[in-house]
């Protein structure tokens, strides 16, 4: 039953990373590790400069699941009930008024969070309770989010002009954090060559949300062995600059380390990840695969190691060793 299942499993995988590879050109990695985000339940943020089909990667995405789809475009201007909806005075049948609740955008299966860095900090927290609890407040009323739910936000370098750096918070209940990287000289060439004829293909559906959340049901349940999950536990503590097994580079350049989120992170995407090669079993190779995608947002460099050209992803390397 088990390799039957693990073969199911695979095979559906590959079924919507093939059908998303037709239309999104190269960039397979980032594919994989937003599918592995999403399988296990969890919400994706997206980096990378402007242009580089983050945008179109997302709703190719809601195509292939077959899950709705709304778009929040974020702008300095962009209010909290822009967001999760509000309130409004109503008159009924009788004539009598009324409160209702008009729902926003993030009423959907996934929202993408275009731009998130634009908005100012207050609009970003509009999404906390959202990304977390999968309900929206508004007076006394709380709304359930449909399921499955996913907030896949993109976001510009912060370097870029008039961005706001997302609160630390908000980056801890981000699943993923995915670079998105610039296309080889082949995939420019054939992005460019099939938008510019109308040849681009459309995505088709390949998988709805009941196969979706069995899948997920079918990935909660790999086992993970003692020494793999102390291992993922020694990764987690290890960057942390006051820990006594710290590595020196953490000592030095660290002034945050990973929260209790980033084990989680690791444990269930790792498990995606054992399916995805066959194994009904978590394996260090799968840990060391997940890592960087689930820590690189939630530790922070001191200036020290800002001033001397650090990177988050040489920290967790040094961790995995």
């Amino acid at each position: 039953m088990e390799e039957e299942m693990i073969r199911q499993f695979g095979a559906e995988f590959q079924k919507i990373e093939e059908e998303i590879g037709s239309v999104i050109i190269g960039q397979k990695d980032l594919i994989r590790g937003v599918l592995t985000a999403m399988v296990a339940g969890g919400n994706v943020l997206l980096e990378g400069l402007p242009g580089l089909g983050k945008t179109q990667l997302v709703k190719t995405i809601g195509k292939v699941l077959a899950l709705d789809f709304s778009r929040i475009q974020f702008t300095p201007d962009l209010m909290p009930a822009d967001v999760t909806g509000t309130s409004v005075m109503t008159k009924n049948a009788k004539g009598e008024m009324g409160m209702e609740f008009r729902k926003g955008p993030i009423f959907s299966n996934i929202v993408l969070a275009d731009e998130i860095n634009r908005a100012t900090p207050k609009t970003q927290s509009a999404l906390l309770e959202a990304m977390q609890e999968h309900t929206v407040t508004s007076g006394n009323e709380t709304y359930s989010l449909a399921e499955p739910f996913f907030v896949l936000a993109t976001q510009n370098p912060l370097e870029s002009e008039g961005t706001y750096p997302l609160p630390e918070a908000q980056m801890d209940r981000f699943l993923f954090k995915l670079d998105v990287s610039f296309p080889t000289k082949a995939e420019l060439l054939e992005i460019v060559s099939s938008t510019t004829t109308g040849s681009q293909r459309e995505a088709k559906k390949v998988c709805g949300q009941e196969k979706l959340l069995q899948m997920r049901q079918v990935a909660k349940e790999v086992p993970v062995a003692t020494p793999v999950a102390e291992y993922i536990m020694d990764i987690v503590l290890k960057s942390h600059p006051d820990y006594a097994e710290a590595p020196e580079k953490v000592k030095k350049y660290v002034r945050f380390g990973a929260s209790p989120r980033g084990a989680q992170a690791i444990m269930m995407t790792a498990r995606v990840y054992a399916l995805m090669a066959g194994r009904y079993n978590v394996a260090y190779e799968d840990v060391k695969a997940v890592a960087k995608g689930a820590l690189r947002h939630r530790i922070f460099l001191n200036f020290e190691g800002m001033a001397d050209g650090i990177t988050v992803d040489g920290i967790i390397e040094a961790l995995l060793v």
